[in-house]
């Protein structure tokens, strides 16, 4: 049998069938994952293959290739990571203006860890019903900073007929991560989406919040017009862990377009002459909020929520 991995709780599985049961598995011996060193072999989002015993029992066997996957520091093991999910087609970041202010720090780094692991990326500003002039004004000078640099960005309310079903569209058919830290309405969005999710995303949402995952237990919920959603972690939490600082710029699509000018090729965009990064930044063909967020992450600063505020 072949199924999809929709639950893991570190030594049970959970795998909906082609058929569309939904059975319980474990692990048949090791699964080694190009000798990468994760705490678990296999992670939501998977493709498996399953063998019955003769007692009933379900056991993974074979775990198929990965399209990709977004990992991040284990929290026991520094040296290890986690594998959050795996397959997936798009992630979406939920973010708001007002009630809370969602920083620009906080959406780069989602939009960095996205490009690392290759994962499409868009950005849906919530609560657009509450927003004055001023702040739509804002929201889009902010809207027009990540779609010049070739990211797709919205702006809904979970209360709005029309954009409920516009989310629809986008999440049709597709399996999307949605990250978003807490206050910016994301429980409120997906189950205005799909009522029959209520229960099980507002006890994992609240779980997160609480710092009670340190394996991040992580479920895939199907979605009855067609499609999964992947409830995630904190993004303070997501990996960066596979990444060398002369590769950073890389997942900077603005940086990535002109690096290549840059006098030097280990260039790190920081003090070197002739770099052609620096020379954007001075013109304002970068952002000056985009290249600190650059410098943050090159430099392995942590954020602190509570600090996370538009400027």
């Amino acid at each position: 049998m072949t199924g999809l991995v929709i639950k893991s709780t570190g030594s049970w599985y959970t795998v909906r069938i082609n058929s569309g049961e939904v059975i319980d598995c474990r692990l048949k011996g090791k699964i080694r994952l190009d000798d990468r060193k994760t705490t678990n072999p296999i992670a939501v989002g998977d493709i498996v293959d399953v063998d019955r015993d003769k007692d009933g029992s379900n056991q993974i066997t074979n775990i198929h290739p990965r399209k990709n996957y977004i990992i991040r520091k284990s929290i026991n093991l520094s040296k290890q990571s986690h594998i959050i999910a795996s397959n997936l087609d798009q992630a979406i970041l939920l973010a708001t203006i007002v009630a809370p202010r969602t920083s620009l720090g906080f959406i780069d780094r989602f939009l960095v860890t996205a490009e690392a692991y290759q994962i499409p990326a868009k950005i849906v500003f919530n609560k657009k019903d509450m927003l004055d002039e001023e702040m739509i004004e804002l929201q889009n000078d902010i809207i027009k900073l990540y779609t010049d640099i070739g990211y797709e960005c919205f702006s809904v309310s979970s209360f709005d007929t029309e954009d409920i079903e516009f989310i629809k569209t986008l999440l049709k058919d597709k399996t999307t991560l949605i990250s978003g830290h807490s206050g910016v309405g994301k429980s409120t969005l997906v189950n205005a989406i799909d009522n029959e999710l209520d229960l099980k995303i507002g006890d994992i949402s609240a779980a997160h919040l609480k710092g009670m995952h340190t394996t991040t237990f992580a479920e895939l919920f199907p979605l009855s017009f067609g499609g999964n959603i992947i409830d995630s972690p904190g993004i303070k939490e997501l990996g960066l862990v596979e990444m060398k600082k002369e590769e950073v710029a890389h997942y900077f699509p603005e940086m990535l377009a002109k690096m290549n000018d840059c006098k030097f090729n280990n260039c790190l965009h920081v003090n070197e002459p002739g770099c052609a990064i620096l020379k954007a930044v001075d013109t304002a063909t970068i952002s000056q909020e985009r290249y600190q967020s650059y410098l943050g992450i090159l430099n392995g600063e942590e954020m602190d929520w509570k600090e996370w505020e538009i400027k």
